[in-house]
């Protein structure tokens, strides 16, 4: 049974969630869309460009339907003024629709501010438009191809007015059609600026790639960037850690966003992870060739501990990262502020001798 509430109650509630949200909705042409793609007036997130995975025949049933006039789902899109001036919107949800228009009706310029390379689509596997089968755009009758540029697509944008954490959140509610997007990916698409940029940079390190070793489908999911936001987060503020990991996460990119500290944190970075190039030079993984993410957590953030305490801190053996005794804070139940602290002042305290 639910607890009981005063209706009041979940009126106020209701009411001032609701205002936390503002959108307006437009019916725009696939002409106008390719347009703005082209002006770079829809804005698609680096973490986006790689997602672009429906095959020939999904992306031509879409087509069908825009031809035949039949109404596909609303795309999703959120505000973002640019320099005080011009407003882009930025693609939440309805990504692989977009670009499949942009694939298929898209000119030289449109598709490369999409990122989109090789051919322009040829229809395939359609089910009522068969004589449209091989054909590209260009290929078609000026007439359908008019009709299909003038054809309407519903939009729903959210006003650059909501929150950030309203965006987050409308990105894990919204962003289900054709597309899954890690933790890691929707935080970059919502928190977009300095720091991000910087996690983006940070992952193509040398020295971080020695150290940590992902399988190749990790290497392109947002993992590595997850991998570095853990380090400074845990850095930051592992003594207040409490039991989520993503909500610890969620919490602390917020705050970088508007503090990105870049050049302090690239430094730390940098000093850390060139120290544990050289303590760990086959990287730092178990039999199975890959590096566990609360082992990583302890060994990277441990060591930056013991860098700020002995800065000229000499490279050590490294046996005890197979210890029994950090092996016990590393399995199991981890995600206790207990066991993530005693793991990471564990490793604090090998490195520092």
């Amino acid at each position: 049974m639910p607890t009981p509430v005063a209706p009041a109650e979940q009126r106020t509630q209701l009411a001032t969630q609701r205002r936390k949200v503002d959108f307006d909705t437009y019916d725009v042409t696939v002409d106008e869309l390719l347009r703005r793609v082209s002006r770079k007036r829809i804005d698609i997130a680096p973490v986006y460009q790689r997602q672009f995975r429906w095959d020939t025949a999904r992306q031509s049933r879409l087509i069908e339907s825009v031809l035949l006039g039949i109404p596909v789902p609303p795309l999703f899109m959120a505000t973002n003024s640019v320099g005080g001036e011009q407003t882009r919107w930025e693609v939440v949800d309805g990504l692989q629709r977009l670009l499949t228009l942009v694939n298929y009706a898209g000119d030289e310029s449109t598709r490369n501010a999409a990122n989109l390379t090789g051919d322009p689509l040829r229809l395939s596997d359609l089910e009522k438009l068969t004589t449209f089968e091989g054909f590209a755009f260009d290929g078609l009758p000026e007439d359908i191809r008019t009709t299909f540029e003038d054809r309407p697509l519903k939009i729903i944008i959210l006003n650059d007015k909501s929150e950030l954490q309203v965006r987050y959140d409308l990105f894990e509610r919204l962003n289900t059609g054709g597309i899954e997007l890690t933790d890691q990916e929707i935080r970059e698409c919502v928190y977009r600026g300095e720091f991000v940029d910087l996690l983006t940079r940070l992952a193509g390190s040398k020295e971080f790639n020695t150290v940590v070793k992902l399988p190749t489908p990790r290497q392109k999911d947002g993992t590595r960037e997850d991998f570095i936001l853990r380090f400074f987060a845990f850095l930051d503020r592992y003594e207040k850690f409490e039991h989520s990991v993503k909500d610890f996460l969620d919490g602390f990119i917020a705050d970088a966003h508007k503090a990105p500290k870049t050049a302090t944190r690239e430094a730390v970075f940098e000093e850390t992870f060139t120290y544990l190039a050289k303590c760990f030079p086959d990287g730092l993984k178990t039999r199975k060739g890959q590096t566990p993410v609360n082992l990583y957590e302890a060994i990277s953030v441990g060591a930056a501990l013991a860098l700020q305490a002995t800065p000229k801190l000499a490279v050590k053996d490294t046996a005890w990262v197979s210890s029994d005794e950090l092996r016990a804070l590393v399995t199991g139940a981890t995600n206790s502020r207990s066991r993530v602290r005693g793991r990471i002042e564990f490793a604090r305290d090998r490195f520092l001798g």
